[in-house]
């Protein structure tokens, strides 16, 4: 059985046409600043995001360590929206890598300037640990797929600069975000200090992300690429993947979003179904299971047996993505298949 993968948008394959890119790509050695096509992509994207430099490293994960690395010291504390993905998906990293604290403010991803500065602490407190830098996600992954509303981005930001504090986005999925709203990346990307995006979700390509900011930030953060390992060689290979989405991936994003709605559409309202249709507002449906029904884990398993693979976020939580390796009919199979499952007593 051919399954139906709503399980992320990082599960794509190259196209031919990227693939061929990535064939016909020249390269260099990264490491000494040769690779033509690595400094193509880091050029575009510093171009995309309005900043002076970007840097391009192997995952979205290396982006934000960095991010948390060259933004703060060990001990100080970083504000976060509500389950962000820098605090429950990268393995603990911030704690080992930069020794660094969280502060859970807002809800649903989302917060306000107004829970930055409730969350403030200032330096050189006797007990407190010293926040140094309030971290946005946009579109946020465990609030469904959000967008963090830009007012706030740029309240957010203008009290961090008024409280000596850094700034940073992980825009994994801001290009899903610029899609939603219309708005440019240049517009997106501008309040913050340090801006992350990946190549590897909703532009289909098989490796990458990039971070991007002031040519002295990105110095620091190429030093601790090295450090953590994710300096590359001839990596123009991949970077040609990026290029290649950049002109051809990009507009295509609002037919994810109008699939993912189709999909929640069909499954609001079932019993036994808890989903906030105003969460949907790009490629993800988060939805919770009510306890007289089945948990995530049996959802999941069924739908699996039924062609339809999706991902367990809880006990209770079940995400599907939508993405450029799965068409309209395909999402409108799923979400037939899904509801037969979740109807099935």
């Amino acid at each position: 059985m051919e399954h139906i993968d709503l399980r992320s948008d990082t599960v794509t394959s190259p196209s031919p046409g990227m693939r061929q890119a990535m064939a016909a790509a020249p390269v260099g050695d990264d490491q000494y600043g040769e690779d033509p096509s690595v400094n193509r992509l880091q050029e575009r994207i510093a171009d995309l995001l309005g900043k002076q430099s970007a840097l391009f490293v192997p995952s979205g994960t290396m982006a934000n360590q960095i991010g948390l690395k060259i933004l703060t010291r060990p001990g100080d504390e970083v504000v976060v929206g509500e389950e962000a993905h820098v605090v429950w998906h990268e393995s603990g990293a911030a704690a080992a890598n930069s020794g660094v604290q969280f502060a859970v403010v807002g809800r649903g991803g989302l917060f306000t300037a107004s829970d930055l500065r409730a969350a403030y602490k200032p330096p050189g407190h006797i007990v407190f640990p010293p926040t140094t830098l309030a971290a946005v996600e946009n579109t946020h992954n465990r609030g469904g797929g959000v967008v963090f509303p830009q007012q706030d981005a740029v309240a957010v930001c203008a009290t961090a600069r008024e409280l000596g504090l850094a700034s940073y986005l992980d825009g994994a999925r801001l290009f899903n975000a610029a899609a939603a709203t219309g708005r440019p990346l240049t517009e997106l990307a501008a309040p913050f200090d340090l801006v992350a995006v990946a190549l590897s979700k909703g532009l289909g390509c098989p490796v990458g992300s990039l971070i991007a900011g002031g040519t002295d930030e990105i110095a620091r953060a190429r030093r601790a690429r090295r450090m953590f390992g994710g300096a590359m060689r001839q990596s123009g290979i991949l970077a040609a993947a990026g290029l290649f989405a950049l002109e051809h991936n990009l507009e295509r994003l609002v037919e994810d979003h109008a699939n993912a709605r189709l999909l929640a559409d069909r499954l609001a309202g079932l019993r036994g179904v808890s989903l906030d249709l105003a969460t949907v507002q790009s490629n993800i449906v988060i939805f919770q299971m009510t306890e007289d029904g089945p948990d995530a884990a049996t959802i999941v398993a069924r739908a699996q047996e039924a062609g339809v693979l999706l991902s367990a976020f809880g006990v209770r939580t079940v995400r599907a993505v939508t993405h450029l390796d799965v068409t309209r009919d395909q999402c409108r199979r799923a979400a037939d298949l899904l509801a037969a499952v979740i109807e099935h007593r």
